[in-house]
């Protein structure tokens, strides 16, 4: 084999290491297995980055079932003296129960109203060619850019000119104006992927372009829903900044603004605001375990059209 001179350091670096063996697939394409060195760097990052995301989980865990004298020790202990105290007094003790209900009341509204909303808008925005159809679709692309701290005074203005300052009413409205636009953009693209052919099969059916849409076109959008719904439903659960604004009664806050009362300027409860957090993630991990199912098919959806 004859080999360049100005090639030569590269042709001695090939020979001295061994190339990883080429396999080939069931469907008859051909890839190089891993070597053992990198096979192990990939899984020890997977495992280093696995550790670190749920780190914070559990060390919140735990510290909701240590007592107040254990959780402020200087001693880095992951269980001291267990006891379920944290979660008895945040329950029948306080307000918390209320916050609950009040949060799943808002929130249950706010995911109804948002993807009726956002799937009509999104329907219409997908199969329907009216005036000013782009200028909508940048409109619903340019109010993602501004921040929640931004848009609080003015949503304020108008909540308190249409008399609705603290009632559950005004944080439907205020969640809604926040995720309808980005839920009808996502459930838009959605649409996108499904054929017009069915649209028309349905017109030749006699179904007008109302009855297409619920008969039709929502059952096929199961996915995109699920998706749209769970982004709702988060949005409105821990919200914070609208809720602490626009509610004044103790007995309206939801659970982002009660759960501050766990937080007094001189004496942090964090024994129970720990118990408090692990407490609300509960019906957030049930609603998503309901809408698992849909949320890769609806997450993907829309990412390219067919």
């Amino acid at each position: 084999m004859t080999v360049i001179p100005g090639q030569a350091s590269e042709a001695l670096g090939a020979l001295s290491e061994p190339a990883a063996p080429v396999m080939v697939d069931a469907a008859g394409g051909r890839y190089r297995r891993r070597t053992r060195a990198r096979s192990i760097g990939l899984h020890g990052g997977l495992v280093l980055a696995t550790v670190i995301a749920l780190f914070p989980v559990v060390w919140v865990v735990l510290t909701s079932f240590k007592p107040a004298y254990a959780v402020r020790s200087t001693e880095i202990q992951l269980v001291r003296d267990f006891t379920f105290e944290n979660y008895e007094h945040v329950l029948f003790e306080t307000s918390f129960p209320r916050w609950m209900l009040n949060s799943a009341i808002v929130a249950s509204f706010t995911m109804l109203f948002g993807l009726g909303l956002s799937a009509t808008a999104g329907y219409a925005l997908s199969r329907f060619n009216f005036p000013g159809r782009r200028h909508l679709l940048w409109t619903f692309l340019v109010t993602q850019m501004f921040p929640m701290a931004i848009l609080i005074v003015p949503i304020y203005t108008i909540m308190s000119a249409l008399g609705l300052i603290d009632t559950h009413a005004s944080l439907v409205l205020a969640y809604c104006s926040t995720i309808v636009p980005f839920c009808a953009w996502m459930l838009k693209g959605y649409f996108d992927t499904v054929p017009m052919e069915i649209d028309e099969a349905a017109a030749l059916d006699g179904l007008g372009p109302f009855r297409t849409f619920w008969q039709v076109i929502l059952p096929l959008g199961r996915p995109g829903l699920a998706v749209t719904g769970f982004f709702a439903f988060l949005t409105a659960w821990g919200e914070v900044a609208y809720a602490t604004a626009f509610i004044q009664t103790d007995s309206k806050l939801t659970l982002g603004a009660g759960m501050q009362q766990f937080v007094p300027a001189f004496n942090t409860q964090w024994e129970n605001l720990t118990a408090a957090a692990v407490i609300v993630t509960i019906p957030a991990a049930l609603v998503f375990l309901y809408a698992q199912r849909h949320l890769i098919a609806g997450l993907t959806a829309g990412s390219a059209k067919g």
